[in-house]
């Protein structure tokens, strides 16, 4: 039986971290940003958890 492949678009917008979480960036953080506020832009630039059973799915698209 061949290898299953790496869902490539799955793998260009998360990341697996060492302990096992799946992160993946926050939306609205491309345009329009003089309107939003500073504590707005911070939010979106951090990482956001993915949980559940889309988690799940995620870890096996990437064959993880």
């Amino acid at each position: 039986m061949p290898k299953l492949k790496v869902h490539r678009g799955t793998k260009k917008r998360t990341r697996i971290t060492p302990t096992g979480k799946v992160l993946r960036r926050r939306a609205y953080g491309n345009h329009f940003l003089q309107k939003k506020s500073a504590s707005r832009k911070r939010v979106i630039a951090t990482e956001a958890g993915i949980v559940g059973a889309i988690k799940n799915n995620v870890k096996r698209a990437l064959g993880a």
